[in-house]
């Protein structure tokens, strides 16, 4: 079972609070907790893909954290930045891998 969100809150509970539970109970609690319909791992992935394609590097850098928490490993996330390289474009590409290089970089085993 995924750990409990909270980031919501945190960040955003006093200046937004509808936002901050529609992320922590419905985003997280709910849609990521359905393991039985795709793995934390699966969701990992194709959450990378989505932030990556819109330029979202912010999200896209904690989702690469959660990502190697969900067992993503450093080979899959080269195989899918390299892959998705030639669909969202080489500049967004350059950008994920310096992100997945500060999340599974040598300093970050």
């Amino acid at each position: 079972m995924a750990k409990k969100q909270t980031a919501g809150h945190e960040q955003l509970g006093e200046f937004a609070p509808q936002f901050a539970e529609l992320n922590d109970e419905v985003l997280f609690g709910q849609v990521w907790a359905k393991e039985d319909e795709l793995s934390a791992h699966d969701r990992s992935m194709i959450t990378i893909a989505s932030l990556m394609t819109s330029g979202s590097f912010p999200q896209l850098k904690a989702h690469l954290q959660m990502a190697k928490q969900n067992g993503v490993t450093k080979e899959e996330v080269v195989a899918e930045i390299t892959h998705l390289s030639f669909y969202a474009g080489w500049p967004k590409a350059w950008s994920a891998f310096n992100l997945a290089k500060e999340i599974y970089g040598p300093d970050h085993d």
